[in-house]
């Protein structure tokens, strides 16, 4: 796993344990699985937002705060970076198509 992303997992770990009123993550924490789900929505359209204008600076700062969140709401619950990491790794040389399709059932 990309170092960044393992430091990241642990510090967002740690977190869990922190003082809310001292830790921005550890409030998202406190405060449950809504309020983690409004960030990573927040963070969803402000990265829409920013994608439309062109500014792509602003772009990437708009996908480092939802990947944050996101990252948050693994963390929330007991997932990590390297959850994803693995996933996509399982559906590399795999169709984006066919993968959807095998999933399909589940949904039903």
């Amino acid at each position: 796993m990309n170092a960044i992303l393992k430091k990241l997992t642990e510090t967002l770990e740690a977190r869990k344990k922190d003082d809310p009123s001292k830790s921005y993550t550890a409030s998202l924490y406190r405060d449950g699985l809504e309020a983690i789900l409004k960030k990573v929505n927040e963070e969803a359209f402000e990265t829409i937002i920013a994608a439309r204008q062109g500014d792509n600076k602003e772009l990437v700062h708009e996908v480092a705060d939802l990947w944050f969140h996101t990252l948050v709401l693994m963390a929330h619950k007991n997932l990590s970076a390297e959850d994803i990491l693995n996933e996509l790794s399982r559906r590399e040389g795999t169709s984006g198509i066919e993968e959807k399709e095998s999933r399909a059932w589940k949904a039903k």
